[in-house]
């Protein structure tokens, strides 16, 4: 499963759709307004990048899995592209969802200047090394607006608002590191493994089937079982069992992913014409 087949960033594969560098000269009557239902922009997509330090909250949520080509831990929202099961038509998000810091920092995303890749570490220009990174918007995003209840600048300089978004793009580069240090851990002790997803089906005969949509990398029960004593201590010392067992205690959800996929697939009109899987459809 891999967030960018097509050669996007996450950013683009995501939510990001005009992508400008946030500067005074072209923003400077802009702002962000309150809107209904402001997570609306998740409704077409299925997966969301996590960090290791939202596992916990996230497990009770959804299915957590890895990227097989990045590695990068995903929340399952939905089965394939265009379905988030947790988006209603209206474009509301199921208040009771674990929203991953990833979609929380929007508008915002920083961005290795010249490179096109998102870098959400150094969210600002003139402050030595994150010279290279330049604090970008998604102008499209809809809650912002020339008649704003919260300003992106207050005079010359940003306004308080967005000196915490900055901040929070900082702490989340944090995370991001944390994060990139526990997959490097998994892949090191050789933990993950690569495991089908399939969807039940009713065959033409009347029997039920499945129907494979796609792959995803997990940590193996038995291989985590399988670990010297010595080296299951150094992990859970690292503080890193938790995060592992979160992880393992989510993949129990693909139920809930299923039944509510089921339930908009029922409701789609036409009786459902809409594929729900097929391996170009979906991971």
């Amino acid at each position: 499963m891999s967030t960018g087949d097509q050669g996007q960033t996450l950013g683009q594969i995501l939510f990001y759709r005009q992508l400008e560098p946030l500067s005074i000269e072209r923003h400077r009557a802009l702002g962000v307004s309150q809107v209904t239902n402001p997570f609306s922009f998740l409704a077409d997509t299925h997966l969301v990048p996590l960090t290791v330090d939202e596992f916990g909250l996230a497990a009770v949520c959804y299915p957590i899995i890895f990227d097989t080509q990045s590695r990068t831990p995903l929340a399952v929202m939905g089965l394939r592209p265009g379905m988030n099961v947790f988006v209603e038509p209206d474009g509301s998000l199921d208040p009771e969802v674990y929203l991953p810091a990833f979609a929380r920092r929007y508008p915002f995303l920083p961005i290795i200047a010249g490179s096109g890749q998102q870098q959400p570490q150094q969210p600002a220009e003139g402050e030595g090394e994150g010279d290279r990174v330049v604090v970008c918007i998604d102008r499209s995003a809809k809650m912002i607006s020339a008649s704003p209840e919260l300003a992106f600048f207050e005079g010359d300089k940003p306004s308080k608002y967005t000196q915490d978004a900055i901040q929070f793009c900082r702490e989340f580069d944090l995370l991001a590191r944390r994060t990139q240090d526990f997959v490097r851990l998994m892949e090191q002790h050789g933990l993950f493994e690569l495991t089908p997803l399939a969807i039940p089906v009713a065959n033409p005969d009347g029997s039920r089937g499945e129907q494979r949509i796609g792959e995803y990398l997990r940590i193996s029960d038995q291989k985590l079982n399988g670990l010297p004593k010595d080296v299951y201590l150094d992990l859970r010392d690292r503080g890193v069992s938790a995060v592992m067992h979160a992880h393992l205690l989510s993949l129990g959800l693909w139920p809930k992913i299923l039944s509510r996929a089921a339930r908009i697939q029922a409701s789609t009109p036409l009786g459902g014409a809409a594929s729900m899987g097929g391996p170009q459809a979906a991971f």
